[in-house]
């Protein structure tokens, strides 16, 4: 086992893709803001480390980064191409749905494209409406790509080993709110692709989710036990594909499900996750995500937008309390 005894959320993203790009020469990293270490520094000491070849800082144009990259990966590399945050990677969404994600099928496999695209999502406090934005479920919908949402610094290390060697488009989904998170990082630890992880056994409700609301469920979580509530909490960490088995399993014992997610909960990811579910098990579902409506600047006009511990707590003692009435 090697074990780094504290390391960051961007810490482990960095070393991760060090170590793979000295396992693989193909594998080069560009994108915007990559000459400074990346904006949260999840790729600082890569420049120095491999070169301006490997490490290339393109200019401004997401369309034409994530066009250049599929030319790239059909070629033999495999580039992990930086978009900065989420919220611009909307500028290329033709290469991403149309090109990317469906090469394999159109060219009857004879042409993969290993791309990993690293979108950071969620709120920023004070960025406002068009830099805190949680896409994740208008990519889940697109067949050909594979969505991850790590929500911890082990996450960010295995998960980002595991994409690496996969030869399909992937979007690596990490929350700006991570970044400075810190816990022991286990490199030799695995994560594959489409597992999710329990970190609370219950069996009174599941509660799952994803990414930073991981965090603020296992508060509530904790709260709610000290009131004799004990919850099922999974981390899905792959959103697609995603961890049928452990969420029907857990929601047909407990009965009630309750699904949490910074997105807006309208259209949601979420809301595949309660249908699905209800369909296998007829548990008892409830979504809890953000209003529709565009973060604001304003402190005061940003919380409305957050899905706090106290919104979590309510919510979980609603629907326990529903299904017990029922």
């Amino acid at each position: 086992m090697v074990l780094n005894p504290s390391m960051s959320y961007a810490q482990a993203a960095s070393l991760s893709l060090s170590h793979a790009m000295q396992r693989d020469a193909t594998i080069v990293a560009m994108g915007e803001d990559l000459g400074r270490g990346g904006v949260f520094g999840q790729y600082k000491g890569l420049l120095e480390q491999f070169g301006a070849d490997r490490v290339i800082d393109t200019p401004i144009s997401e369309a034409g980064i994530a066009g250049a990259a599929v030319g790239m990966a059909l070629a033999g590399l495999r580039p992990v191409v930086e978009m900065r945050i989420i919220d611009f990677a909307l500028c290329a969404m033709d290469e991403i749905v149309n090109q990317a994600a469906k090469a394999r099928y159109m060219f009857g496999g004879q042409g993969r494209v290993p791309v990993i695209f690293r979108m950071p999502i969620g709120l920023w406090s004070g960025s406002a409406a068009q830099h805190s934005q949680s896409l994740e479920s208008w990519f889940t919908h697109i067949p050909g790509l594979t969505v991850l949402t790590p929500s911890t610094p082990q996450n960010n290390y295995s998960l980002f080993q595991s994409a690496l060697s996969q030869n399909d488009p992937i979007l690596y989904l990490e929350h700006k709110e991570l970044w400075n998170i810190n816990e022991a990082v286990n490199t030799r630890q695995s994560i594959e692709i489409g597992t999710a992880h329990r970190l609370h056994s219950g069996s009174d409700l599941t509660l799952v989710s994803w990414s930073s609301a991981i965090h603020r469920c296992a508060e509530a979580c904790d709260r709610v036990s000290s009131q004799g509530v004990e919850v099922d909490l999974i981390d899905l960490r792959s959103l697609w594909p995603w961890d049928k088995e452990m969420v029907f399993t857990s929601a047909a014992k407990t009965g009630k499900l309750l699904v949490v997610h910074d997105a807006v909960q309208v259209s949601g990811f979420g809301s595949e996750i309660a249908a699905s579910s209800a369909e296998a098990t007829g548990c008892h579902i409830q979504r809890l995500g953000a209003p529709r409506i565009p973060v604001g600047y304003a402190p005061v006009l940003e919380e409305q937008t957050r899905v706090g511990v106290e919104k979590i707590v309510e919510t979980i003692l609603h629907v326990v309390e529903r299904a017990y009435d029922t």
